[in-house]
């Protein structure tokens, strides 16, 4: 038992025989189509080169990483400064705290060392 015939098979097969005509000067018209696409970075505007950059995805992840990066470290320094002052603050009120006459000392020598008019 064969199964009944397609009335559309002897066409498909006509239509796999023959190849479509291509067109003339058809590798002409592939370069030209290319050449027409890319356009050479000097006519790109500074501003349409870092647009085009920044469209690949890649750079753009890298680029925010990078930013955020800076940002953590720049955060770090800070708090790092300002955990120095703090500390340094500590420090003197100890030492005033166990050694008040250390606050008394401190201010006759910088009464003396000041010019006395």
């Amino acid at each position: 038992m064969h199964p009944p015939s397609d009335p559309l098979d002897p066409l498909l097969e006509r239509w796999r025989d023959a190849a479509p005509p291509l067109p003339e000067h058809l590798t002409a018209e592939i370069w030209r189509r290319i050449a027409a696409a890319e356009t050479p970075a000097q006519q790109l505007s500074l501003f349409a080169r870092i647009e085009a950059v920044f469209a690949r995805p890649s750079f753009a992840v890298a680029f925010v990483a990078a930013c955020t990066m800076l940002g953590l470290f720049l955060a770090e320094v800070r708090l790092s400064r300002l955990q120095a002052e703090h500390n340094a603050q500590l420090v003197q009120s100890y030492l005033k705290l166990i050694d008040p006459l250390l606050e008394t000392a401190a201010t006759t020598r910088s009464e003396a060392a000041a010019p006395q008019s």
